[in-house]
């Protein structure tokens, strides 16, 4: 395949002394080890895509006590509400949007999110997909770094329901060539 996009899964991965030395030789599926100076600015990639159904959108409004009318009553979505049919509660399209393009780096620590947006409601049965973009990276502190990436979670054939930005502390592979960049308050 020619892409533009270099692939970050398998590059590098841990070598755990706990199981066989055949086994820990063999890159980890869905994980990663990348470190801040391999962040590369620009560089995107694409989840799978992911259809929503009704009985995992009310385990999910169960399991955070969302029981709002538009997520949980099908009479009033349908009758009263404004879009005439049940949506997928923001935090469940937030968490599967950002869950579908997670690396697992084991060198990356969630710092927080910036400018969440639900741009468009999502329906019950509809399909997302979610592209991650990293936008910037700053040496923060002594052992590593902060990134930013942005996620775009879309419905159906590339309509944006979901924007925010994620900052990640990341681990310098080599901390001493950033001491001088660090930002002391």
């Amino acid at each position: 395949m020619n892409s533009k996009h270099k692939p970050t899964v398998g590059i590098e991965t841990t070598n755990p002394k706990s199981m066989p030395k055949e086994h820990s030789e063999i890159p980890v599926w869905n994980s990663e080890n990348w470190f801040y100076e391999d962040v590369i600015i620009g560089h995107k990639i694409r989840s799978v895509r992911r259809t929503i159904s009704e009985g995992e959108s009310m385990q999910f409004n169960c399991m955070v006590l969302d029981m709002h009318p538009y997520v949980g009553d099908e009479i009033f979505a349908k009758e009263e509400g404004m879009f005439n049919k049940r949506l997928v509660a923001g935090a469940m399209v937030f968490s599967y949007g950002l869950g579908l393009v997670a690396t697992n780096c084991v060198n990356s620590f969630s710092y927080g999110y910036d400018r969440l947006r639900f741009i468009k409601p999502v329906f019950i049965g509809e399909t997302i997909y979610t592209i991650r973009t990293n936008m910037e990276k700053t040496p923060k502190y002594e052992k590593m770094g902060l990134v930013r990436t942005s996620y775009e979670v879309f419905k159906g054939e590339g309509e944006i329901v979901l924007y925010c930005e994620h900052l990640h502390s990341v681990l310098y592979k080599e901390r001493e060539k950033f001491k001088d960049q660090i930002i002391k308050k």
